[in-house]
């Protein structure tokens, strides 16, 4: 059995983040049938406080063999079936840091729980009927969200926005058994089946499918983020824009080339996507060792980024060694960078001085590049029109950017894949003239497939897989 399933008994774990002088307030959660006992056994609540569910009291955690005082703290209790688990639940709310919340959750276990495994309190709550298991999963999301907008996602998942569409898509495709089936067992006393009904109602559940399908692609940008590395020979103003950008001095900027020895890194939101920015190094050929190791290491950065800036000094124009750096980037998605553009002498583009002198390289560059951004990162000018360009890539990849109330994760995708063939092959079945007792095969495995996204049918391999991600507080 599922080593997470064959756990039993009373649970505790530290549910906030343990950081040394930071943080007002740690909780040490407690969830299962001795959950009050424990309470009772190491909380002293002074005066006429009433031990009863949904009630906060005040008073002081107490070793119960030497009665030493471990903390003064805040109890929340939340009784059966009206908690987060579906357990009795309390909450030991101490002061924050390391040594109460650890000497606390030490004396639960001491006193009747053990240590809850990561995720337990989210699997119980899924498997006492609490939640599905796409709200589970949306519980995860919310956690660990970078923006706004995925966090909003997470949410709605978290109010069954997600499983609502999955569990109507299964009982359509139950009906649509139901009424195979019972042609099966009562052919006779019934009417003939209207196979061509049956074919566009198992079309428009396909249908549907590709509809919760096609937000795959935004629901992975709005979980991991869109890595960006920001490329170019030396002194082009990568730094700058950098710090243009997230508006701060994240960067070391100066007149000299090869300042950047080493990729920085950046977070930021852009159009409710998280986006992890990194200036590299100026690529150049050098004979300092430790610039070296920084020009490979913006190689590596570009070639694994989703999308690459390729930037270059418009005060300039594209130079050969440019054109150098533009060959090992231009098999990635990417932008081109015109910085500097206030430096422009009598406003002369970029373009007309590269055609003036690199006339012959200039079509199959442009065949590439498909957005061009002038910027002038020392004066905080054009980043504007780099966020939109940056959307504009996205979405060219279609990937919708904005307004989106769910997003499926690579199970639930995989699972929707599943449901989709099967219900292919049914059709496929049918259109043979196939006996109705085929046509029950694919439609079973479509529905234990859609039953998989939601909880309703599930193996115990994959609820490990899904809560051993889980904090353990969670």
């Amino acid at each position: 059995m599922s080593e997470l399933l064959a756990h039993t008994g009373t649970i505790a774990a530290i549910a906030t983040a343990v950081v040394p002088q930071q943080g007002s307030v740690g909780i040490v959660r407690v969830s299962g049938d001795h959950a009050m006992a424990i309470a009772k056994s190491l909380f002293h609540a002074p005066g006429k406080q009433v031990w009863e569910s949904h009630r906060i009291l005040y008073g002081f955690i107490r070793q119960p063999q030497t009665q030493q005082v471990v903390d003064e703290a805040l109890l929340l209790i939340m009784q059966a079936p009206r908690s987060f688990t579906r357990e009795d639940v309390v909450e030991f709310h101490c002061h924050g840091g390391i040594i109460a919340v650890q000497q606390v959750l030490q004396l639960c276990l001491e006193h009747g729980a053990r240590l809850a495994q990561p995720g337990e309190f989210t699997l119980r709550a899924f498997l006492n009927g609490r939640l599905d298991l796409t709200q589970a999963e949306s519980i995860a999301d919310l956690v660990g969200a970078k923006s706004p907008q995925a966090a909003q996602t997470a949410l709605a998942g978290l109010r069954g926005k997600l499983a609502q569409p999955i569990k109507n898509l299964r009982s359509q495709c139950l009906d649509i058994l139901a009424e195979i089936e019972a042609r099966i067992d009562f052919e006779e006393d019934l009417p003939p089946l209207d196979q061509q009904r049956i074919i566009d109602e198992i079309a428009q559940v396909s249908l549907e499918i590709n509809q919760l399908l096609a937000t795959k692609d935004k629901g992975e940008l709005l979980r991991t983020g869109l890595k960006v590395a920001i490329v170019g020979r030396p002194n082009v103003g990568k730094s700058s824009l950098l710090n243009a950008w997230s508006q701060s001095d994240r960067a070391i900027v100066t007149d000299l080339p090869g300042t950047t020895r080493d990729v920085v890194e950046s977070q930021l939101v852009v159009g409710g996507i998280p986006v992890q920015v990194l200036d590299t190094a100026g690529i150049r050929d050098t004979v300092d060792q430790v610039e070296k190791i920084g020009v490979e290491r913006s190689r590596q950065a570009a070639n694994n980024a989703d999308l690459v800036l390729f930037t270059i000094d418009g005060s300039v124009g594209l130079t050969n060694a440019d054109q150098e750096i533009f060959e090992q980037v231009k098999h990635r998605p990417l932008i081109l960078v015109v910085n500097k553009v206030d430096l422009l002498e009598n406003q002369v583009l970029w373009r007309e001085r590269t055609a003036e002198t690199q006339s012959t390289q200039r079509e199959g560059r442009e065949e590439i590049i498909k957005q061009v951004v002038k910027t002038a990162a020392a004066k905080n000018q054009g980043i504007d029109d780099l966020e939109m360009a940056i959307l504009e890539s996205v979405e060219a990849g279609n990937v919708e950017v904005a307004d989106l109330d769910l997003a499926i994760n690579q199970r639930q995708a995989a699972a929707l894949m599943k449901a989709k063939n099967d219900l292919v092959q049914v059709q496929e079945t049918i259109i043979n003239q196939l006996p109705l007792d085929f046509w029950t095969i694919d439609l079973r495995g479509a529905i234990y497939a859609l039953g998989e996204i939601t909880g309703e049918e599930v193996t115990e391999s994959v609820l490990d897989r899904i809560f051993s991600r889980f904090c353990i507080g969670k």
